[in-house]
């Protein structure tokens, strides 16, 4: 197949942890051909979607990870495939590339499916399963948050369309900054802010279960760092092996449907403790973690479903 990489630059990449990365691995050694772009280049010329990037050729090997052939404007229309991989923030750049790949469908299969990425931002689709998630609330306004907090005490508080960990507070009863943090946070963006009551579950890790076309393969569970709330690994968390519980099992039954019908081949969610906090669709991470911990090959499973699917 030809497959395009829609993606942040590839040079910076952690070859040993990036799961783009993997992903381009795997589909190399099936002998598909690979293309890769930045977003920036993604375009919409008089009818058709186009991207001014390189053929790729990847290898494992520290700082010479990459080979580039001749720069080149490809009709994304030619494509099998392209692979929606670059990381948020879930802004209007964001949204605007999902609105031109949705023009390719059904000739090409964009994965995620943009149409249900756009619709369905992590921190946003949990809400069709309240039961499953910790009390939350989503608001702009102050007084709500100030009331959310007043019911439950200690609470989380961080951007809606974030990602990584950036802008995540963890608030005790004590502390005395919501109203400043949100004056900061509301001076920078018009976007609301996502409260959830604290779970303390959360020292002993955060659980990111990966799913295939919405079937879970397996998990990695995710240590915060000494002195640190968030557990994402880009802000120095630490990742362990870890096995699914039957309550992990039961809420990927509730959700995998779902994530399979509207095309999302490649999810990773978050639990901490019995909460679902989660559902990341726009660029989960996490296949090398577990190729090392389990052996499970993720980027493999993932190609044989898209493989499927072009069948």
């Amino acid at each position: 197949m030809k497959i395009a990489f829609q993606m942040d630059p590839i040079g910076p990449i952690d070859i040993n942890a990036d799961s783009t990365f993997r992903l381009a691995e795997e589909a190399q050694a099936r002998g598909h051909d690979l293309f890769y772009y930045l977003p920036e280049r993604l375009a919409y010329d008089e009818g058709r979607v186009t991207a001014r990037g390189w053929p790729l050729q990847v290898q494992r090997v520290a700082g010479d990870h990459f080979t580039l052939g001749e720069e080149r404007t490809v009709d994304l229309a030619e494509f099998d495939v392209v692979m929606l991989r670059q990381d948020p923030p879930f802004d209007m750049f964001y949204i605007t590339t999902t609105h031109l790949l949705d023009r390719l469908s059904p000739r090409t299969l964009v994965v995620n499916d943009p149409f249900w990425v756009r619709n369905y931002p992590e921190k946003l689709l949990i809400l069709d399963f309240p039961d499953l998630m910790p009390p939350t609330t989503i608001a702009r306004d102050i007084a709500t948050l100030r009331a959310f907090r007043a019911r439950h005490g200690d609470v989380i508080l961080k951007p809606l369309y974030g990602n990584g960990g950036a802008g995540v507070f963890h608030l005790p009863q004590s502390d005395r900054n919501l109203a400043s943090l949100h004056e900061m946070f509301t001076g920078l963006s018009r976007e609301p802010l996502i409260a959830q009551k604290y779970l303390s579950a959360v020292s002993r890790g955060d659980k990111r279960v990966i799913l295939v076309d919405g079937e879970p393969i397996g998990a990695i569970n995710r240590i915060p760092a000494e002195g640190e709330t968030r557990s994402n690994m880009h802000v120095g968390g630490r990742a362990e092996k870890v096995e699914m519980t039957d309550h992990d099992l039961e809420i990927c039954a509730r959700i995998g449907p779902l994530l399979r019908e509207k095309g999302q081949i490649f999810v990773g969610i978050d639990v901490i403790g019995d909460n679902l906090t989660e559902i990341n669709v726009t660029s989960p991470t996490g296949l090398q973690e577990l190729e090392r911990f389990d052996g499970t090959n993720g980027a493999g499973l993932i190609w044989d479903a898209i493989e499927a699917r072009r069948a």
